[in-house]
C-alpha cells in the first residue's frame, strides 16, 4: 500500500489525543498497527518522563515496540483486568461497530478488548464509513479447516475469500499458529448477525467484527481530532 503522508499526519493527530485516557498506576491495552503504534511510541515518552503504566500488547510486534521503549509489561497471569485500551480499526460505523485484523492481531486485541474497562479507538479520516465492510473483514481460522470454512463463508455472501500471505508469498500465520481468510463482503448490512453466524462456524477462532467494544472513537481530519463516545 503506498504511503499516504496525509493520513499517517492524521493517525499521530488521533494517537496523541488518546494520551490522555492513560493515567498513573493504570494497565493498559496496547493495541496492534500502524495508528496504535504512534500511540505505543507516545505512551514510550510519557514513561521516560515518569509515569507510571503496565501494558499488555495485542501482538508480538507490539511486544518487542513496547519493550524497546522501556514501557513495562505485565499478562493475563499477573492482572485480568485492563483499566484502558488504544487500538487501531481498520473501519468504524456510526454505531461505533469496528473491522479490525488488518494487522493479523485481531485475536488477541478482541481479547485484550474484552478484558478493558475502556476500549478508545484511534483512527484517521479514511477509516470512517457510514457502514461496514469496504474493507476486507479478516476472519481467523485454524489451518486444518480453512477450505471447508472458506466455502462456508461465501455461502454466506462474501464475494472473494482469499487467505492471506506474507509480501513473499508465504502463508500468513498469526501469533498463535493460524491462518486468516480475508472475507469481502462488500456492505455489511446486518454486522451483528454476520459475527454471529462466522462465530458459530466450528474452526472459526475469531472474527474481526467487533461489536459494541469501543468506548470512544478519535478520529482526526487533518489536526483536527473529533471524540465520538458511544451511546450509552
Amino acid at each position: 500500500m503506498p504511503h499516504d503522508p496525509k493520513a499517517d499526519q492524521e493517525k499521530q493527530a488521533a494517537a496523541r489525543a488518546s494520551l490522555k485516557f492513560v493515567h498513573d498506576g493504570k494497565i493498559v491495552g496496547l493495541g496492534t498497527g500502524s495508528t496504535a503504534a504512534h500511540a505505543v511510541r507516545g505512551l514510550g515518552e510519557l514513561v521516560r518522563a515518569g509515569l507510571r503504566i503496565r501494558g499488555i500488547p495485542t501482538s508480538s510486534g507490539t511486544r518487542d515496540l513496547a519493550t524497546s521503549l522501556g514501557i513495562p509489561l505485565t499478562n493475563f497471569d499477573e492482572v485480568q483486568q485492563i483499566d484502558v485500551t488504544i487500538d487501531g480499526a481498520d473501519e468504524f460505523d456510526p454505531q461505533l461497530n469496528l473491522i479490525k485484523g488488518g494487522g493479523g492481531a485481531l485475536l488477541r486485541e478482541k481479547i485484550v478488548a474484552s478484558a478493558s474497562r475502556q476500549l478508545v479507538i484511534v483512527a484517521d479520516a479514511g477509516k470512517q464509513v457510514p457502514a461496514l465492510g469496504k474493507f476486507p473483514l479478516p476472519v481467523e481460522v485454524i489451518p486444518f479447516a480453512q477450505a471447508l470454512l472458506a466455502k462456508e463463508i461465501e455461502a454466506l455472501g462474501a464475494k472473494t475469500v482469499k487467505p492471506r500471505a506474507r509480501p513473499d508469498g508465504s502463508v500468513f500465520v498469526t501469533d498463535e499458529g493460524h491462518h486468516i481468510l480475508d472475507c469481502c463482503f462488500g456492505e455489511i448490512n446486518d454486522p451483528v448477525e454476520l459475527a454471529r453466524r462466522l462465530s458459530d462456524m466450528p474452526g472459526v477462532v475469531e472474527h474481526g467484527l467487533f461489536i459494541g467494544m469501543a468506548d470512544v472513537v478519535l478520529v482526526a481530519r487533518g489536526n483536527e481530532v473529533t471524540e465520538i463516545q458511544k451511546e450509552r
